[in-house]
Order: structure tokens, then sequence, then C-alpha cells
């Protein structure tokens, strides 16, 4: 994304803002919000790793149309949290943050729930468990 930079009515220069420094910056956002328990990369990303390296943003998808910002969130949440709610969460978290740090106007933030996390540990049911097997 380029945007020139003005200083009343003086042009200083170009910004270029990479798409990657916008899924990172979306990335993160998401990731804060209570629920998330990660960010999917689907396929494209599961051959980034396997190649070495790191998926920059991982999960999500970046288009710019005229100045305007549209987001694709692939995550994964915990089990046993109302999805409509965190992903509300996410939507207003990614798009107040990639606003405030890129300037841009975010158009849309779209969320796909690419699966559930079931990992919850709970002691107590372990000693249930252990004490039903005696």
């Amino acid at each position: 994304m380029e945007k020139s930079l003005h200083n009343e009515g003086e042009q200083f220069g170009k910004l270029n803002i990479s798409d990657d420094v916008l899924s990172t910056i979306a990335s993160i956002a998401a990731s804060e919000v209570k629920g998330v328990t990660s960010m999917s990369g689907g396929i494209t990303g599961g051959i980034v790793e396997m190649l070495g390296k790191k998926p920059v943003g991982k999960g999500v998808k970046i288009e710019i149309e005229e100045e305007k910002v549209k987001v694709d969130i692939f995550l994964v949440v915990n089990y046993g949290v109302r999805i409509p709610d965190v992903a509300w969460e996410v939507q207003e978290n990614v798009k107040k943050s990639i606003e405030a740090m890129a300037g841009l106007k975010v158009a849309q933030v779209n969320i796909n729930v690419q699966g559930v996390n079931f990992q919850k540990v709970n002691p107590k049911e372990g000693d249930l468990k252990s004490q039903e097997e005696k």
C-alpha cells in the first residue's frame, strides 16, 4: 500500500506499507482476543512452514482496493466460547489496530473459524477418573 506524506500542502515523499506488515498487525490483534486459540494458516501456511520459513501474518489474507483494506482472518477458537462474540471482538480489534497503526481505512474484516480447540486440562476430572477406576 502506498500513501503520499503531506504537511500543509508540501509533499515529503511516499510511504509504502507492505501487505506483510498489515498481516502481522491483524494477526497480533486477533490473537489478543480472549477465546482465540491460534491463527490457522491453512494449506498455504502449512506448505510455507514445511519449507522452513516462518509464515508472516499466519491466518490472515489482505486485499487493498482504492485505499481500503479488506482482511480475511482464519482462526481456531477455544471450546465453550460464544463464537459470534469472539468474532465480533476480533473484527473490532483488527480494524482498530490497522487504522491506528497504518492510517488506512478498513472496509471489511471477515472471520473464518477453522476449528475448535478441545484441549482443556481439568485436574478435578482427572481425579474423578482415577477414583472411578479403583
